[in-house]
C-alpha cells in the first residue's frame, strides 16, 4: 500500500493531457499537477477548461496543484509584475475551476542575496496574498536556486515573516542540490520547512559543484528520499507527492528547460524517463 497520495507534472510526460492521463492511470496515480499542457503555460489554458476537465473526469484524476510561473520575473521591473499578478488571476481561476486550491510560486530572479531583497519581496507579496484570501486558495513558495529563495531556509525564514495561512511551501528536495548555499536536502533542509509544507516535488540528481547539480533518475542520485518519505510520514504529512521528472535517459535537458520547463521540447522522451522514475518511486514507497 502506497502511503501518500501521488501525481505527475503534466508536461513531464507529454504535452498531450490523454497521454499524461493514461501514464496516471497505468500506475495508479491520484492525480495530474498542471504546467504545460498542449504548448501552453497553464495562464493560458483557461480557455480549455471543458476538455481538460472531461479528461480528468473520464480517467478519475484529481489536480493537486497548478505549477505557474509566478514571480519567475525581474524584482526591480514594475511591467513584468503587473504581467505576473494577471498570470496569478488567471491560474488561480484555472484552479478554482479544476476544484484545485494550491497555486506554485516564487521569489523573482536571483541576482543578490535573498536577505538583502526580502522586505521587497515581503511587499510584492502583499498583492498576492490578498488575491488567495479573497478566491479561498494557497500559494506554495518553491524553493528554486534561480530564485532569491534558493533553499529551504529562506523559504521558511520569508513564511516566517509573512505569517499567513494562505502563504505555504512547496518542498522540492531535488531543488536543494542546486542550492549555492550547499543546504542538504534532508534532514536539513527538510527540518527547516516542514511545518509549512502542503506539497511535495520530487527529482533528483547528483551534486557536481556548489550551486550546479545532474538530474537523475528518482533513486539514483543523492537525496535520502527513504528517509525523506518516512519523516513525511512521522509528520503526518497528509498532502501529494508530484513526480517533477527533470531527467531524460540519454538527452542532456538544457539549463534553460530545467529553470523554464515547458514545450514539445522539454517533453521529448518525457514519458520514458518519467516511467523509469515512476517504478523507482514506487519501490522506494513501497519498501516504507
Amino acid at each position: 500500500m502506497i502511503p501518500f497520495k501521488l501525481s505527475v507534472i503534466s508536461d513531464e510526460v507529454s504535452q498531450d493531457l490523454e497521454v499524461v492521463a493514461k501514464f496516471a492511470n497505468h500506475y495508479g496515480l491520484d492525480g495530474i499537477e498542471i504546467r504545460t499542457v498542449w504548448n501552453k503555460p497553464p495562464q493560458q489554458l483557461v480557455g480549455d477548461l471543458s476538455q481538460i476537465k472531461t479528461i480528468l473526469r473520464d480517467y478519475g484524476l484529481e489536480v493537486p496543484c497548478i505549477a505557474s510561473p509566478f514571480y519567475k520575473a525581474n524584482i526591480d521591473n514594475i511591467s513584468e509584475i503587473k504581467e505576473h499578478l494577471s498570470i496569478l488571476e488567471k491560474c488561480i481561476l484555472l484552479a478554482t475551476s479544476l476544484e484545485s486550491n494550491i497555486i506554485r510560486v516564487f521569489t523573482f530572479w536571483r541576482k543578490d542575496t535573498f536577505w538583502n531583497f526580502m522586505d521587497r519581496i515581503l511587499e510584492l507579496y502583499k498583492e498576492p496574498i490578498k488575491m488567495a484570501e479573497e478566491n479561498d486558495v494557497f500559494l506554495a513558495v518553491e524553493n528554486e536556486p534561480s530564485t532569491f529563495a534558493t533553499n529551504a531556509k529562506k523559504v521558511s525564514a520569508l513564511l516566517k515573516k509573512v505569517n499567513n495561512p494562505r502563504l505555504k511551501a512547496i518542498w522540492d528536495p531535488g531543488n536543494d542540490l542546486s542550492d549555492p548555499d550547499g543546504e542538504n536536502p534532508y534532514p536539513e533542509g527538510y527540518n527547516y520547512i516542514k511545518e509549512y509544507i502542503i506539497h511535495v516535488h520530487l527529482k533528483d540528481g547528483i551534486r557536481k559543484d556548489l550551486g550546479k547539480y545532474e538530474p537523475t533518475a528518482i533513486g539514483k542520485g543523492e537525496v535520502d528520499y527513504l528517509n525523506q518519505f518516512k519523516a513525511l510520514l512521522r509528520d503526518g504529512y497528509k498532502g501529494y507527492l508530484s513526480l517533477e521528472t527533470h531527467w531524460r535517459p540519454e538527452k542532456k535537458l538544457s539549463e534553460e528547460q530545467l529553470v523554464t520547463p515547458g514545450g514539445s521540447s522539454f517533453s521529448e522522451r518525457g514519458k520514458e524517463a518519467s516511467a523509469i522514475c515512476m517504478e523507482n518511486l514506487l519501490q522506494i514507497l513501497r519498501s516504507l
